[in-house]
This record gives structure tokens, sequence and C-alpha cells, in this order.
């Protein structure tokens, strides 16, 4: 009698035993007032943590679970819409704005909420989820170049910077519903996001030069000088062939959706691009470093594929152990005249062994002479260790770049797969003198991290940045020509105990300034060097290129977000108006959504400023 209660027991329970299940719905998000497509829209299976990002064409996907019935859509500046899952896979919705204010934003990380409220009564709630504080992110402190003065200082040096990270955490944090601290801006990167038409060097250069000069927008008085690069694009079958060391953090930090599962998406598109004659080694680190695949041909993608889809996260985070170990695996496998490259794909909170960043700059200054170079991919949200990131491709002739989504992910592996892992030139170094007879006061907008003394433009032994095939570079001078009266320029006592000799002929020149540049080949140690004479002119913003304007308007919104002293008439109207009129053909979209970007973050600024109180 007993077996048969147990057998009928056993029966009820597996027939009321229902293996969990999901389906993925999917869509397109448009803004109701003109029918395009919204970017940056957080969509959220009601009830679960299961979450999607629309791209930079609206799309998104997400995966439902079986009784789940409704999905929130959230953004910045729109209203928030709750829609039904019907029996359909597909899900296109229309949002509303939310009207000019952002009223109160509610920024809940797995059920906890903070609320930022103002007098209105909209809500607008953006869904975020972490594993960390916010406050563990670490950031380089940015001391913000001033204006000075070129009868004391005429040369203005620094080291190109092509790396785009800061662009895409800003978007991140803005998205979210978050305004970014101010050592997470820089303007450089923010410029350098984004691709400007320039043409390449006609000759054997690997780099063409190109200023443009016109009225800065945030003060007509005084003008702006953009100074552009231009490397040289090769077909991808005709660059050489390829020695990689995927170098991955399996940490227990990684585990999170859009960390290593993000890493694996974007290391299989990058697969996607090699070529047969490329080769890949695959090294992760945890609580120890270890060689998961031997250098192995790309003819083999799907071996590949199978090792990068069968990691998983635990553990602490030797990263440095990780870094030595893929250097030694870049040597054994070296090819003379190809391309050496360690990609890193981490979030930077290195735990055990040497982690600090001085650690971690020496580490890479040690082994940077092998002529394997060092690039990293940051990925993750609340510890974020940027400052380390930056360094580590700033010193091991690289690049940074911060992945927060597929659509980055694409960008980086697909899109930009030449510029991002090929360089054409190395040691990059940019040099401006300036005339004091027509120029009273100039400040260089970023690259704070990047100067250097005016002895290291001609010194081959101090190393620049490095370009990428096809890769376009952007600075941006603020200039206060001679003559303009204004509240930056200053000046000093005459000094009793020495003279200095002005040189009457050349400041009589029309040239208000002369760019220089250096570069070395990729296998050289020797730089050339190249430069051009800028003549005054006085053109006004609405006459200078499409580039030069949203460029512009690019810098503005980063004045605006750090605060910057210097921001002057800076406002998010006029940028927002001027990016619009300068998006150009936006092929891939990338400047329909800064513009989205910028109104959010004006929405959060006005958000903030009735929180606090101040208008």
């Amino acid at each position: 009698m007993k077996r048969n209660i147990y057998l009928i027991m056993l029966f009820l329970s597996l027939a009321g035993f229902r293996i969990s299940s999901t389906r993925s719905i999917s869509g397109t998000v448009y803004s109701k007032a003109d029918n395009q497509p919204l970017p940056g829209v957080a969509v959220l299976a009601e009830g679960t943590r299961l979450m999607a990002t629309t791209d930079l064409k609206g799309h998104y996907s997400v995966a439902v679970p079986e009784g789940s019935s409704m999905l929130v859509f959230s953004a910045i500046g729109y209203q928030q819409q709750n829609r039904k899952i019907g029996k359909a896979d597909r899900l296109d919705v229309w949002m509303d704005e939310a009207g000019n204010a952002l009223t109160e934003v509610v920024v809940t990380a797995y059920g906890n909420a903070k609320s930022h409220r103002s007098p209105a009564k909209r809500m607008t709630e953006v869904p975020i989820f972490r594993n960390y504080p916010p406050n563990v992110e670490s950031y380089k402190g940015i001391t913000e170049n001033t204006f000075l003065n070129p009868a004391t200082t005429p040369l203005s040096t620094f080291a190109i910077d092509v790396d785009a990270a800061s662009y895409s955490n800003v978007r991140r944090m803005i998205s979210t519903g978050n305004m970014p601290p101010k050592d997470a801006v820089r303007i450089e990167e923010m410029i350098n996001y984004f691709h400007y038409d320039m043409t390449g060097p006609a000759n054997e250069d690997p780099v063409a030069i190109h200023t443009e000069l016109a009225s800065a927008p945030w003060n007509p008085q005084h003008r702006l000088l953009r100074i552009g690069l231009k490397a040289r694009s090769i077909k991808t079958d005709k660059l050489p062939a390829s020695n990689f060391v995927f170098l991955i953090d399996v940490s227990g930090s990684m585990e999170n959706s859009n960390k290593l599962p993000l890493v694996k998406t974007s290391m299989k598109l990058l697969v996607d691009q090699l070529r047969d004659k490329d080769h890949v080694a695959i090294v992760t680190y945890a609580g120890a470093a270890g060689l998961q695949l031997p250098s192995t041909p790309a003819s083999q993608k799907m071996k590949i594929k199978d090792i990068i889809e069968n990691l998983g996260a635990g553990g602490s985070t030797a990263g440095g152990e990780g870094i030595k170990l893929a250097y030694q695996i870049a040597r054994q496998n070296f090819i003379r005249g190809g391309n050496n490259r360690i990609i890193l794909a981490t979030d930077g909170d290195f735990n055990v062994g040497a982690s600090s960043d001085q650690d971690m700059e020496q580490l890479i200054v040690n082994e940077r002479k092998s002529g394997v170079s060092l690039s990293v991919l940051g990925f993750g949200m609340g510890n974020l260790k940027d400052s380390k990131m930056e360094t580590l491709a700033d010193k091991g002739h690289g690049n940074y770049a911060y992945i927060d989504n597929i659509s980055e992910a694409r960008k980086a592996m697909v899109t930009e797969f030449g510029a991002t892992l090929f360089t054409v030139a190395k040691d990059v170094k940019i040099q401006v003198e300036f005339n004091p007879g027509k120029v009273q006061a100039y400040r260089l907008l970023g690259y704070e991290n990047r100067l250097m003394e005016k002895e290291d433009f001609n010194n081959d032994q101090k190393i620049g940045g490095d370009m990428g095939v096809g890769h376009t570079i952007t600075a941006l001078y603020e200039i206060i020509p001679a003559g303009i009266k204004d509240n930056f320029s200053t000046s000093v006592d005459p000094l009793k105990y020495q003279r200095t000799k002005e040189n009457k002929i050349r400041n009589a020149s029309a040239e208000m300034l002369t760019v220089k540049f250096r570069y070395k080949a990729p296998d050289g140690d020797k730089s050339k060097m190249k430069q051009v004479a800028v003549t005054e002119v006085n053109l006004q913003l609405s006459k200078a290129s499409a580039d030069f304007r949203f460029a512009s308007a690019v810098a503005e919104l980063g004045m605006l977000l750090r605060d910057s002293e210097f921001k002057q008439k800076s406002d998010f109207d006029s940028l927002i108006a001027r990016a619009k009129t300068a998006k150009g053909l936006d092929e891939e979209g990338f400047r329909a959504e800064f513009i989205n970007l910028a109104q959010s973050a004006k929405l959060l600024a006005k958000s903030n400023s009735a929180s606090s109180g101040t208008k």
C-alpha cells in the first residue's frame, strides 16, 4: 500500500512539473514625434531581471520567460510605455516625449530605488542592474587645460589619442539616468568617437593633415581651430598577417550579463573578421592565469569560437599575471612584419598581485619593447576601472574602447576593424606654434592626459599615440585673437633681471600658427615630420564644414557635462540645433544617437538643477 502511495505521489509531482521556457520578443522603438528610431531605450520584461537596450536603429530583442505578460519601455525624455505581450513575437512601439522637463528619475538597482524629484508630476523610470555600488568606478583625475599666452608659452605639444571609450561610457551613464562624473568626460575621446570625412594621404605617407578655422560657437569673438589627421586606408586582404592573443578576464566580477556574455559575443564577432593567415591564442585569468587555446590558425573559426563560448566566470582577479602570460604567448608566436597584438577584455578590477595603475604602467613599459601592442576592451558598470584600462592602452601602443552593448561591439570589431587593430603610424605627436602677433591666448580642448614637454616632440624615445588603418583624429584649440578684450588672458609685471627680444618680422606675418606632427612607421624607430601653416581668417561658424560644426557640438556637450570654467555661453539647445544641421549622411546612425544623447543630458541637467534648487 505504501509503495502505491509513493508511486501516486511521484506521478502527481511529475504531472505538475513544467520546464520553464522562454521566447524572444523583438521589434523597433520609434519616437512618436518624428517617427525616427530611438536608440538607448531600456526594454524590461516586467517582474524579471531580463532586459535589453535598443541599438542605433531602434531595434531590440529580449528574452521573455513563460508567464511574463508585460514589456516596459523606458528612456530619458520619453513617457514610459507598458505593453502587453501577445502571441506575436514582434512588438513595435512608438514613444511620446515627456515634455521639456525631466521631472523624476527613478534608478532601480535590483529593486532598490533612488529618486530625484522636482515639483512636476510626470515620472520616467530607468531600470539599471548592478552587483556593485556606483562609487567603486575609478577615473583618472583631469586638470582642465587653461588659456596660455603665446608670448611666454608659444608651443603646445601632445600625443594624439585614438581612444573613444569616454563617449560610450558617458552614453551608458546618461541612458540609465545618471550624469557622468566630471573625470569620466574626456573631451578628445568624445570628439574622436565619430568618423570625419577627410582625404587620406595622396603619396606614400601614412597620414595626411588638415586644418580649419572658424568662429567659436560659445564665444563668436574667439576662433576655433580644428586639426585633423587621416590615416591611409588599406584593404583588409592587403593587411599583414596577425598574431592575436585574446586575454579574457573570467573573474567573478565578470559574471554579469553585460560583461562576460557580451565579451563572448564581441570576440566571436572579431573572429568572423579574421583571415586564414591570421592566428589566435586565448589566455584567461581569474585567481591565476592559464592558456586556454594555443596559437591557432583563424581558418579554424569554430574551434576558436567553441573555446570562447565555454568560458565561465568565477574567482579573484590576477590581471598582472594574465598580462605577463599573454605577452609571453605573443612573443613565442611573433610574426616579423606582422600585426602582433594582445586584446584584453576586462572591467579592469584587478585585485590579486600587482594591481595599481602604477604597477600596470611599469609592467607595460617593460613589455612594449617586444613589438607587441596591447588593445583594451572595457566592459560592465559599477566597478569599471577606467583609469587602469586607459593607462594600459596608452602605454601599450594600443587603443581603449568601452563596449556597453552589441552595437558598440559591432562598431569596434566589424565597422572599424582595421582602425582598431592594425597600426599604420605609431608615436604620432602634434606640436603647434602660435604667433603672439596674431594670438593673444589659446587653449587645447581635452588631451589633458596626453600633454608632453616641448622637448619631447623631437625626442624619438618619447612615445606618442598610434593610428590605425583609415583612422581619423581631431583636435580643437580655442584661440583668442590679438586685441580682443577677454577674461582669460593674464599678464605679469615686466621682468627686472631679464629682457626678451621681440621678433617683429615674424609677428608681422599673416600666419596665425604652424602645426607640426611627427610619426614613425609601425616597425620604425626614427620619426618623420610634416607641417602646415594656418593664416588668420574670420570665417563664420555657419560657413564651416559639417564635420567642423558637428565636432564643435560634441566638444560643447563635453564642456557642459564637465561644467567647465571655460564653457562661457555654451548651451544645450544651441549645440543640439547645430548637430542636427551637421548630421550629414550618417549611415550608421551615430550622429543621430549623439543628438538624442544631448537631449537626454539636457533633461537630466535641468532635473538636477531643480533638485538642488539652482537655476
